[in-house]
């Protein structure tokens, strides 16, 4: 069995994911995100996610992991109940059958958005989600969409090749 379900034709899907301006206010109003999955190996997705956050947003991060103690400084919770507050976003590194376990836990505490990352996609969990209020994302990267609307896609890894008239302000 796959550990991540195909993503579907657009014509085929029924899910409408959001769009770049809905995911700039998904990002806009979050002030605290759970990463679900979150590893302490620097080689992990991640980890290098979690790295970027920490260092270039304002969010507050919570790492959710039930066998490690500490990642990038900061303590673990085993789960979504375990955090000190509810997260606004609920950022999942976690295979695609453990997908409907993350949103039961995701609608228990009361988050706002479930946020897949790349690579993953469950439209019946993004129904589901939908249904009880959550916003969904599927299939995207937090540290990409973060830089993305805020201009840091070179320091994301991302070499973005943009070409401006604009002049480039050097610190």
């Amino acid at each position: 069995m796959s550990t991540t379900a195909e993503k579907p034709d657009s014509a085929a899907s029924a899910w409408l994911p959001p769009s770049a301006p809905e995911r700039l206010g998904i990002l806009r109003n979050t002030k605290s995100i759970a990463i679900v999955g979150a590893s302490n190996k620097p080689s992990r997705a991640s980890y290098f996610v979690a790295t970027y956050l920490q260092s270039s947003s304002p969010y507050r991060l919570y790492f959710v992991n039930p066998v490690v103690d500490e990642i990038l400084g900061q303590k673990t919770y085993a789960s979504l109940a375990d955090l000190p507050e509810t997260p606004d976003v609920v950022d999942v590194f976690r295979k695609h059958d453990d997908l409907p376990g993350v949103l039961q836990e995701s609608i228990d505490v009361g988050a706002k958005t479930l946020w897949l990352q790349l690579g993953s996609w469950h439209e019946d969990v993004a129904r589901e989600a939908e249904a009880a209020g959550l916003k969904v994302v599927m299939d995207r990267c937090v540290k990409i969409e973060h830089a993305r609307f805020h201009g840091g896609l070179n320091l994301a890894g991302f070499n973005t090749g943009v070409i401006s008239s604009k002049r480039q302000v050097t610190s």
